[in-house]
């Protein structure tokens, strides 16, 4: 038996190749299908079944693609929300064969209503399953959110404490498989490590320190959760189906940037590339927070036009996009800052220090605004006094709120997200934006005072 692990970076989501004996399935796939034929083709197997651990939210789901390349049957849990049209219903208790291996399915509500579980068995080894595969019910060093559902708080909060008991069930010897790692938007306390036991789960994961239900449900029930727009075109596409990926883009002529027309300018070089000089009105994403924030500020039938350093950074911030079901890339354009400084609408980006951050707050002048556009819970653990909140991926509809004609510093934990931020203000007419270089990070370690 074999088991391979697919990490799709940017989003930590983790999928699952099991081979043994000429037969395949795979646990989870993600849209761009080729890994899982390769692996089939290098391997001489067949692949026989796809398990889906629940409806995903955050990324478009190969299964319905491995289904009609392989023949193979998909399987799904009970209660979607929606019939799920490419695939068969599977319930607790269920058995599947796989050569020497087999899955056990469990049934785990609590993330969604649809998930499941599928415990791993060795047919040679007696002692219990070997892994589990948990989907978004239990990860390594955190468990499942449970705020789809708001109508239902606490119910479904319920339901996930009772599906970690079975999850705790199958022994301390079973290896824990999840959908997804640290980074990924499905959960907030992830450990860096992607391999663990249920055993060491239960000594180390903080969810699983709490063995009393209610006590359980409230600290669930009082966590705070971003729901990024995407979420809902990405549930719609996973529970229909979904079409390949259109083709790689192509590389464009540079008078693009001259006049982009109706595409939006993604630039996607980084954040120093991007104060360096960029297009005007480009919203700035980096390559590797692609997947975290282009949900938030594009949807799906806009147009755009990629900014990249190379060609291997623009194809893979294509596929990034088309991931999470962003497929209308019109080309992208590489190296060519030059000719926007010669001829073209071309923007820098200041950056600011701590010390001038430190003198504009002692100034507490009413005609300057520090945003900080950290996560809620990062804000309130600690934050400069004086400062204005607002998340970074609900900044088109707070930037209504804030007044576009002061002076605007943007910071978060590092300079990342910032400048993501102040892209997004430009792009919505603020024109005295800078961005606080370090941010929280460099506060800190100046031993400035912070607010909690």
């Amino acid at each position: 038996m074999r088991l391979e692990k697919i990490k799709t970076p940017g989003l930590a989501h983790l999928s699952y190749f099991l081979s043994s004996d000429g037969e395949a399935a795979v646990i989870d796939p993600r849209r761009d299908i080729d890994v899982y034929l390769q692996l089939a083709r290098a391997e001489g197997v067949v692949i026989k079944h796809v398990f889906e651990t629940h409806r995903n939210e955050d990324l478009i789901s190969g299964a319905p693609l491995l289904k009609q390349a392989t023949g193979a049957q998909v399987w799904h849990g009970p209660n979607p929300e929606q019939a799920i049209r490419y695939a068969e219903e599977t319930r607790e208790g269920q058995v599947f064969e796989i050569g020497g291996a087999s899955l056990q399915v469990l049934e785990t509500p609590g993330h969604t209503d649809d998930s499941l579980s599928y415990a791993l068995y060795d047919k040679s080894f007696k002692e219990g399953p070997v892994g589990v595969f948990t989907g978004d019910a239990l990860f390594i060093g955190d468990v499942g959110r449970t705020d789809f559902y708001p109508d239902r708080k606490r119910d479904v909060a319920g339901l996930l404490f009772d599906s970690l008991q079975k999850l705790i069930a199958l022994g301390d010897q079973c290896l824990v498989y999840p959908a997804h790692g640290a980074g990924s938007v499905c959960g907030s306390g992830m450990a860096d490590r992607e391999f663990s036991s249920i055993g060491h789960e239960k000594k180390n994961n903080p969810r699983l320190q709490l063995a009393d239900r209610e006590a359980f449900i409230s600290a669930k029930v009082a966590e705070h959760h971003y729901i990024p727009p995407y979420f809902e075109h990405m549930e719609q596409c996973n529970m229909l189906g979904t079409e390949a990926a259109p083709p790689a883009p192509l590389p464009c002529s540079p008078a693009m940037l001259l006049d982009p027309g109706e595409h939006v300018c993604l630039d996607v070089r980084g954040i120093f590339d991007f104060a360096s000089g960029h297009r005007q009105a480009a919203l700035c994403i980096p390559d590797d927070m692609i997947a975290a924030f282009a949900g938030w500020f594009l949807t799906s039938d806009q147009s755009i036009m990629l900014i990249a350093r190379d060609q291997t950074q623009a194809l893979q911030a294509a596929t990034t996009l088309q991931r999470i079901g962003l497929d209308r890339i019109a080309g992208y354009i590489v190296g060519v800052m030059a000719l926007g400084v010669r001829n073209g609408p071309l923007e820098a980006l200041e950056f600011v220090n701590t010390e001038t951050v430190a003198s504009r707050v002692e100034a507490s002048s009413d005609n300057w605004t520090l945003l900080d556009v950290r996560a809620k819970d990062e804000y309130e653990s600690g934050h400069i006094s004086g400062s204005r909140h607002a998340y970074v991926g609900e900044l088109p509809e707070a930037a209504d709120n804030i007044d576009p004609d002061r002076p605007v510093t943007v910071m978060c934990g590092s300079g990342a997200r910032a400048t993501i931020a102040a892209s997004v203000l430009r792009r919505q007419g603020f024109a005295k934006v800078d961005v606080y270089i370090g941010s929280m990070a460099a506060w800190k370690s100046a031993g400035k005072p912070v607010t909690e």
